[in-house]
């Protein structure tokens, strides 16, 4: 998970600033360019979250690595959810996929009670 969190904190700061400079002029006058920075911020939160997770699984005194992975596959899947939905979401306008994004926010919701109850 460390090689994963790292790959998608890169590719966060690589969406980012595609966002802020190649599609700067797509997002004016729509709420859209927010919607991507949302995105944006979101997936390097979580990110870093399964930086974390890579970490808290070299701890062995925690004895919980069952919890840990089901929480990296959980945040993985909630990135592309929830961030994924909202850049398909700013680049076509098809407000359906507002309906996805909740879905991504439940499994990121759900891989940090798992990364809680793996440390308690």
């Amino acid at each position: 998970m460390l090689v994963t969190g790292s790959v998608i904190a890169m590719l966060a700061v690589v969406i980012g600033a595609f966002g802020a400079h190649a599609l700067k002029t797509r997002f004016e006058g729509t709420n859209y360019g927010e919607t991507w920075e949302t995105a944006v911020k979101y997936q390097m939160y979580h990110a870093l979250g399964l930086i974390l997770i890579g970490i808290l699984q070299f701890d062995t005194l925690l004895g919980t690595q069952s919890i840990f992975s089901t929480a990296s596959w959980l945040m993985v899947i909630g990135i592309i959810l929830f961030s994924g939905s909202l850049y398909v979401l700013a680049l076509t306008g098809i407000k359906k996929l507002g309906a996805i994004t909740p879905l991504g926010g439940l499994c990121l919701i759900a891989a940090w009670l798992c990364v809680a109850i793996g440390v308690a």
